[in-house]
């Protein structure tokens, strides 16, 4: 069932930087008190540990003052934002990785966060999704804004019993609350998207803050969402990868079903960079891969190949590759063939616990990527891949003090001083 408005939805684009004062109005007076305090810049800690074994490495680059386990990371311009089950936010500046700012508030652990302009939007497992903002008065200050639904929205709807529904038994709420975590935001075209583990997808208008739809989109909790131009694709438990679209003035309607295994939760989707391969992340350590076939809502299995020896938590694709992050705590790395199979060119591993999210981008310096993990050790680590030299299929530089390659012949790690 889909629940949404009949206003008309407007493409809004928020071109502000996220960390640069903004001139514009706005109905939040900046003489209300900061939920957040200034933070000192620190150093990045640099651990140091002991070489490994031929097949294994650590990572020299560790970035530690999370509280609690790192759920999710964001990437916006030369800032990096991380959070955690300890309900904290740090904003980290790069090229140095210095805490630039820390931030947070609520009664639940961030579950996953994006940036849009100046702002931060982060979701709870209070079921809430909150806005926070960035201070004219200071850059590196954080302001809540406002928690969704706004208040706005909630008095225009709860007087009406139309507005409900049933979340379970003698439980009801409107139909723009979620009932449950939050456990993943996307977004695309002026739109946030929050996916839960009450089932539902519910599509928010950044502009005004108005939830516009709730769509019954699964029949277990939403662990993943990823938006590709205009197209929302939702993993969920129920093994199932759905795709969303809508017409210019339409609500989002079902384009497509991608069949996962019987029984095995999907925990992560990610899509390439042309729309045509989408990958999903399973708690049988399995990754799966479906090639568009023909007009959208045809798919074809292309790819199944067990990845890990436990469930796969969280994956990201960047160009030819994709990297999928483990509860065994390693890193696979993967290689896209033609016909969207995956090979894998090695296995990263320095995490002392299961790795929840990744992220990657432009290492700005020759080819490759750099490529950020958080894990349910508190800590994020960062890595900068190449495939450049000769035989080696993927080489990873430690904060360019020791290079790390596979050679694909004999399947090992080999060091390659710089």
């Amino acid at each position: 069932m889909v629940y949404s408005t009949n206003s008309h939805i407007s493409e809004t684009t928020v071109s502000t930087p996220l960390l640069s004062t903004t001139t514009s109005g706005s109905s939040d007076s900046d003489d209300s008190p900061p939920t957040s305090h200034r933070f000192a810049p620190k150093d990045v800690i640099y651990q140091f540990p002991t070489m490994p074994d031929s097949g294994s490495y650590r990572s020299l680059a560790v970035l530690p003052g999370h509280v609690g386990s790192v759920s999710c990371l964001a990437l916006c311009g030369e800032f990096i934002l991380s959070a955690s089950q300890g309900k904290d936010i740090i904003v980290w500046q790069q090229p140095d990785l210095r805490q630039f700012a820390k931030f947070g508030q609520g009664d639940g652990s961030v579950k996953a966060l994006v940036t849009v302009g100046n702002q931060v939007f982060t979701a709870h497992q209070d079921s809430r999704i909150r806005v926070w903002k960035v201070s004219r008065n200071s850059e590196n200050i954080f302001r809540l804004v406002a928690t969704l639904p706004t208040t706005k929205d909630y008095l225009t709807k709860f007087m009406k019993q139309k507005n409900y529904v049933q979340t379970r038994r003698h439980h009801r709420h409107l139909w723009i609350e979620h009932a449950d975590s939050i456990s993943c935001l996307a977004i695309c075209n002026g739109m946030i998207y929050s996916g839960s583990w009450d089932k539902t997808l519910k599509v928010w208008r950044v502009s005004d803050l108005k939830c516009l739809e709730s769509i019954k989109a699964h029949d277990d909790a939403i662990n993943g969402l990823v938006t590709h131009k205009g197209i929302v694709y939702s993993a969920s438990a129920d093994g199932k990868i759905k795709v969303w679209g809508k017409e210019e003035k339409s609500s989002h309607c079902l384009k497509g079903v991608l069949e996962g295994h019987k029984d095995v939760s999907l925990n992560s989707v990610i899509v390439s960079e042309d729309g045509r391969l989408v990958y999903g992340g399973g708690s049988d350590g399995c990754v799966m891969g479906w090639e568009e076939d023909g007009e959208l809502g045809n798919w074809k299995l292309v790819c199944e190949i067990k990845a890990h020896q436990m469930a796969v938590l969280c994956m990201c694709i960047m160009e030819d590759f994709v990297c999928s992050g483990s509860a065994d705590k390693s890193i696979g790395m993967w290689k896209r063939e033609v016909g969207g199979g995956l090979c894998n060119v090695g296995v990263i591993r320095g995490h002392e616990g299961p790795v929840k999210c990744l992220q990657a981008s432009p290492s700005g310096v020759g080819t490759g990527f750099l490529l950020y993990s958080g894990g349910l050790d508190k800590s994020i680590r960062r890595l900068r891949a190449f495939a450049v030299l000769p035989s080696i299929d993927l080489v990873v530089i430690e904060e360019i003090t020791r290079i790390w390659g596979v050679n694909r012949e004999k399947a090992l790690w080999k060091s390659y001083w710089s």
